[in-house]
């Protein structure tokens, strides 16, 4: 079920309820209200609450009150899935679940395995995600590093909530750019050459992988037997150039984990004569208009603060020109919803591009535009100014040689994308608990070392059908129960907002409540437990909570209850870890 068999079994016994209100009379409920549950800030309050009640209060035309008695009155004769129900100020309807039901989520885990949490919320709805796009006239850097690990972890958190996702790279290979690239390689092939010096352009790009670039060239230069090779290097840097650099960022991305499903060229709307095509379209519509022999976009129409050149006086086109075209590309390609990750100074962007949008005759909320902040990357929690390679840039494949791709991508999700985030480079490789990724991963990790000690000593891990689940009376294991039965709405909550990092949030919180149970109660016999903790990399941790277990009496039931919900909590975490594309490792 996509919400979880807990909630698929309140949301069920409330819908029954409503419609018996309904018909007896006590409600008059025209059509049945969306019903939303949601986890109360205590535990006392119980397990989950509606406001159902305070929904219908202006439709019914009562007090919030009233309404949410007459429906907890009738929740009431549902024990077998309600254990209490409440109704607190002013019309919240507080549901505590009948603990026979928790278990059955163990057993929904254990029958969807890697399908756990998955659902069909946007079945039927195409999704075009572009994403990094980044300029190839030098590396990636730590921003685009954010940016790729946001769209990546958006694309497998939408397709596991049932949309069809195809993820874009925008190669941004026209333009002004592209020239001045090709004018900083030259440079530097005619200093490597010992020509005379033409100049290196003011405005030119800098940096260790300029000059890499230039021996490249000159090699091929070479290879091919030009001669004499200087005739051909403006060729070959107008040309090569910036192809070796984009199959660089598409290295770097593969060793990210990251696949795009196409890349889409600028140059190409040109060639095509898209861009002129686009223009005569808006022409005809009205929305184009000559001004001081430029040509203009009549973007205010449409909300934005003011009109937006398309073609400059000289006749060139604006980055604005090409960038229409290719959103008027990506809508006759039949997407429901276009999504666009920027970095955050684009964010003055956002308004022409939805004006553009709306000038086709599309809703502006058609084109959805995430903004990411920048990334301040610390070492030991000093600012890191500088790269080997790109100068004042820090590449994402220094950073991704020096903590791993999983740890950079973990941690670039550990935030909000609007919200400025700090990444240590020495806590990315710390083997303790203040790394998160690491404290995540440890998690599974220990789960696997518990079930290989427990498989030595011919100790099995049984089937959901097969367990006393009476056996499991503390609070602490309806506790992690809990936890897992909110993973299917966590995906979908995350997919609607958009917002991979309460992915990461959830996890971590996760990995704790595992971490801690694992301290305070038996799970092997004590034997078994001290083979594992000589090998706890946690081990600080351990030391300090190794008393809790010296109290607890361990019964084969027990044992295999508990191996049967770390089962689960080890299949919740590497899914999860799946969506953020990180692995899940079985040893640490």
């Amino acid at each position: 079920m996509p919400v979880g068999v807990v909630r698929e079994a309140v949301l069920s016994t409330l819908r029954e309820v409503l419609e018996d209100a309904r018909a007896a009379g006590d409600l008059k409920l025209t059509t049945l209200p969306v019903l939303v549950l949601d986890v109360p800030k205590k535990n006392t309050w119980g397990d989950l609450a509606t406001t159902v009640a305070m929904n219908l209060s202006a439709s019914e035309r009562r007090a919030p009150g009233e309404i949410a008695e007459i429906i907890a009155g009738r929740l009431r004769l549902h024990p077998d899935v309600l254990e209490r129900i409440d109704v607190a100020p002013p019309g919240y309807i507080n549901l505590t679940i009948k603990r026979d039901l928790w278990f059955q989520v163990l057993a929904e885990i254990e029958a969807q395995g890697e399908r756990y949490g998955r659902s069909t919320l946007g079945l039927g709805k195409r999704v075009l995600l572009e994403f990094v796009s980044a300029n190839p006239t030098g590396p990636l850097h730590m921003g685009h590093g954010r940016g790729a690990a946001l769209g990546g972890a958006l694309a497998n958190l939408l397709q596991a909530t049932g949309y069809e996702v195809t993820t874009e790279y925008y190669i941004n290979d026209a333009g002004r750019q592209m020239k001045l690239l090709a004018e900083s390689v030259e440079a530097c092939c005619r200093k490597l050459l010992r020509q005379p010096d033409v100049g290196f352009p003011e405005d030119g790009y800098r940096g260790a992988y300029v000059e890499e670039l230039a021996q490249k060239l000159i090699a091929k230069a070479e290879a091919e037997k030009l001669d004499p090779v200087l005739s051909h290097l403006k060729r070959l840097c107008m040309e090569e150039a910036y192809r070796l650099l984009l199959d660089e960022i598409k290295s770097d991305l593969q060793g990210f984990g990251l696949h795009f499903d196409t890349w889409f060229s600028e140059r190409g709307l040109f060639e095509t004569g898209a861009v002129d095509r686009t223009l005569e379209v808006l022409k005809a519509k009205g929305h184009l208009f000559e001004q001081d022999g430029a040509l203009w976009f009549r973007s205010t129409v449409f909300g934005d603060d003011k009109d937006r050149v398309v073609r400059k006086q000289d006749g060139e086109f604006t980055y604005l020109a090409s960038d229409i075209a290719y959103h008027q590309d990506k809508l006759g390609r039949g997407y429901d919803l276009l999504i666009n990750i920027w970095g955050a100074d684009h964010h003055g962007y956002i308004l022409r591009m939805q004006a553009a949008v709306e000038a086709f005759g599309y809703p502006k909320d058609r084109l959805k535009v995430i903004l990411v902040q920048i990334v301040n990357l610390l070492r030991g929690g000093q600012r890191v100014t500088m790269s080997k390679r790109a100068g004042e840039l820090i590449t994402l494949r220094e950073v991704v040689e020096e903590v791993g791709a999983d740890a950079a991508k973990f941690i670039f999700l550990t935030r909000r994308a609007d919200s400025q985030l700090d990444f240590d480079l020495e806590l990315a490789k710390q083997q303790s608990a203040e790394n998160p990724v690491y404290y995540v991963q440890y998690a599974h990790a220990r789960v696997a070392s518990l079930f290989r000690v427990a498989a030595e000593r011919g100790i099995a891990v049984p089937s959901t059908g097969s367990v006393d689940w009476t056996v499991l009376n503390s609070p602490d294991d309806l506790d992690l129960i809990k936890s897992l039965s909110e993973y299917p709405a966590l995906l979908e909550a995350s997919a609607q907002a958009m917002e991979p990092h309460r992915l990461t949030y959830y996890l971590q919180d996760l990995a704790a409540r595992l971490h801690a149970y694992y301290y305070k109660h038996r799970i092997l016999p004590p034997v078994l437990e001290r083979e594992l903790d000589s090998q706890d990399h946690l081990k600080p941790v351990a030391l300090e909570a190794e008393q809790g277990r010296k109290g607890e009496t361990l019964t084969p039931a027990l044992t295999a209850a508990r191996l049967c919900l770390f089962r689960s909590v080890q299949t919740v975490i590497r899914n999860g870890l799946g969506i953020l594309g990180v692995t899940a490792p079985e040893r640490m």
